[in-house]
Parts: structure tokens; sequence; C-alpha cells
């Protein structure tokens, strides 16, 4: 009786197949059929059995013979397993419950199980457009999800072009387009796909310490500071490689041969020359690359120490001369004036009495006091004499 038992074990294998799963059944390697949810009892007399279980809310079919079991038993597979094959200028976009979920990219094969989601595929044609729709772009640049990031950025190109800026769409190294404020996405695959951001606000550049010999070999350090923005983004990206070292570097060359075209005096007295003269030469050539120059202007002009002392000292003797002429100017003029004074007092004895007295008044200010002899008529006519108290 016991062997009996032992030998009906043997003969007949049981397979619980969960309502979440599908079994496939292999007898000696062989695929032979799918076994849906239920209790099955599978005969051992034709040969070893393999029973090979799929949980189908993983919904994608991960098996690496996927393919080729769907391409072989189509007709026995088909009814549990539905397969997508992109070619290689498509991408697939692939959604589970109408949740947006996964890229596919060129040339994949996925099959995914039946039954358990709604899913599917939307396929692009990636030949010749390469933009993504404006909806789509919305979930693979900001809606993306965490598990999805990764392909993501290998999938898809995505961009913001914030307000006064623009973007140079370059494909496969040349410029397509000038992209303006706004969101932009680009299908990665088969391209190379780069979009460089430039700012057209006002910027500002510094040429600092430039050590330059004026006309007359006094040696200046000078800094320079220019504004300026762009206004032709496409020449800017054609013609120059690296703008603001080409800028930089104009200013600079300008700068010197100008300040070594005049002397140190021209300098000093006017330095708004030197800016027009360095803005007029180096405008025109900017502007052939589509840029503008809104202002320039030299912040600083730092003279050498001893040059420093020695121009100082000619300050101060210019200054000293100055005030000399002044003082013998007004003295000049105080001798006439006095000269005038006497001519008219010699002419006129009242006027020199008058004087007189004005003079004693002013003394008197400053002696505590006088003592007068002979009257008012004394004071009039004769010598008065001032005395001070003891």
């Amino acid at each position: 009786m016991i062997r009996t038992m032992i030998s009906l074990f043997k003969i007949w294998k049981n397979v619980d197949v969960a309502d979440s799963e599908r079994v496939l059944l292999f007898r000696r390697n062989r695929f032979e059929g799918v076994l849906p949810p239920g209790s099955h009892r599978i005969s051992l007399l034709s040969g070893d059995v393999r029973a090979e279980t799929y949980d189908i809310t993983d919904v994608v079919f991960d098996e690496i013979k996927a393919k080729f079991l769907l391409n072989t038993y189509g007709e026995i597979l088909g009814e549990y397993l539905q397969s997508y094959e992109l070619s290689d200028h498509q991408v697939g976009l692939f959604y589970r419950d109408n949740h947006l979920v996964d890229i596919l990219p060129p040339g994949t094969f996925r099959a995914v199980w039946k039954g358990g989601e709604s899913v599917r595929v939307e396929i692009v044609d990636i030949s010749e457009e390469y933009a993504i729709d404006k909806k789509v772009l919305g979930l693979l640049g900001r809606g993306v999800r965490a598990g999805q990031m990764r392909t993501a950025l290998q999938a898809v190109s995505y961009n913001e072009i914030p307000d006064e800026h623009v973007g140079l769409l370059m494909v496969n190294g040349k410029l397509e387009k000038v992209l303006q404020p706004g969101c932009y996405g680009y299908w990665k695959y088969n391209r190379s796909i780069e979009v460089k951001v430039l700012d057209l606000r006002l910027k500002t550049i510094e040429v600092s310490g430039q050590e330059i010999l004026t006309k007359d070999r006094v040696s200046l350090r000078i800094n320079l500071t220019g504004v300026y923005k762009i206004t032709d983004a496409k020449k800017v990206a054609l013609k120059l490689s690296d703008s603001t070292g080409f800028i930089y570097r104009e200013l600079q060359l300008h700068l010197r041969e100008a300040v070594g075209t005049q002397t140190l005096d021209s300098l000093l007295a006017d330095k708004d020359r030197l800016n027009i003269v360095i803005a007029t030469d180096i405008r025109d050539k900017l502007a052939k690359y589509g840029i503008e120059l809104t202002s320039v202007g030299v912040k600083d002009i730092i003279l050498p120490g001893d040059m420093k002392m020695i121009l100082n000292q000619v300050v101060e003797a210019q200054k000293e001369s100055e005030a000399n002429l002044i003082k013998r100017r007004e003295e000049t003029q105080a001798m006439r004036s006095l000269h005038n004074t006497a001519k008219l007092m010699d002419n006129n004895p009242v006027l020199l009495r008058l004087k007189e007295l004005e003079a004693l008044e002013r003394v008197s200010t400053r002696i505590d006091k006088i003592s007068v002899y002979g009257g008012l008529d004394g004071v009039m006519n004769e010598l008065v004499k001032l005395r001070p108290t003891a």
C-alpha cells in the first residue's frame, strides 16, 4: 500500500496558481502551455516538468526569452501577453492605468501581461520631429517621479528659458533655431541635443589693474568699467566662442591705445575724453558681433608713488604762486587807494582834519581816560596829547 502511494505521488504534480499569477509550463525544457488561476494536476509520465510562476501585478513580462517565446508560441501566449516592439526611429511612452510610468528607447521590445491593469504604449516617430509635445513635456520635465528620473535624463533634453534670455538649439553641432522664453523638450535619441542659454540683460565687465605708459612715458595703473548687452544671439553664438573674453580683450586693447597716445596732463585734465575715444573705437566693432556697448568709463587713474609726490609739489607750487599773485594784486590796489586819498587830503585841509579826527576816534577806543586842555577849541585847533592812565 505504501509503495502504491509513493508511485502515484511521482506520477502527478499539483500546481496551485493564485489569481495574480500565471504559470508557464515546460516539459523537457520545451514550452507546453500557460496555467491560469486555479489548482492543476500535472502528469509526470511524459518527462520532467518545470513550472515558472510570474506575478502579473508587475505588468511587465520580464523574461530574457520573451521575444522568442511570443514569436514561436504566439497563438498560445497571445491570450495572456501583449507585445510592443519599437523601430530604431521610435520612442514609446509606457502608460499604466493612464499614468505615464516609463520611456521606451528606440529598438525596445516589451511584453506585458493582460488582465492585471490597463496598459498601453504610445509610439512616437522621432526620425524627423524630435520636439516633445507640450502635454507630455510637463510630465517628463517637472512631473517625473523620482524612480524615473534617470530614464528621463537619458531620454529627454528639458530646458527652461527665463525672461530676458534666449536659447540656442544646437542639433548635431548645428544651430537650428533661437528659442524664446518658455519650456522646451527634445528627444536625445539618435542625435546630439544642446541648448545654450544667453542672457540679454545689461552686464558689467571690469578691466582692472592695467599698467600703461602715457605718451610722455609716465606709468599709470588704470581701472576701466564697461556695460554691454547682447542684441543678436545668433551672431554671438556663430562668431564668438567666448563673448565675455572677447569684450574684455577689446576694451583692454583700446584702453592701451587711447592712453598711449595722450600725455599725463591731457589725461588728468579731461578723463571724459578718454571714455569717448574708447567707446567710439570699440562700439562699431562689437556691433558686428551682435553686442551693444551702452557705456564705458575710466574709474581710477593711479599714479606711481614718486610721480604722485612730484605732482603734489607742482600743485602746491601752483597754488602758492596764485596766492602770492592775489596778495600782490591786493597790495597794489591798497597802495593806489592810499595814493588817491593822499592827493585829496593835500588839496583839502578840512578833509585832512576829518581824517585826523577819524584816526583819533579809533585811537580813543583803546584808551581808558583822555584829558583835554583848552576846551573844544584846543581839540580842534591844537595838538592833542594822549596819555595813558597809571
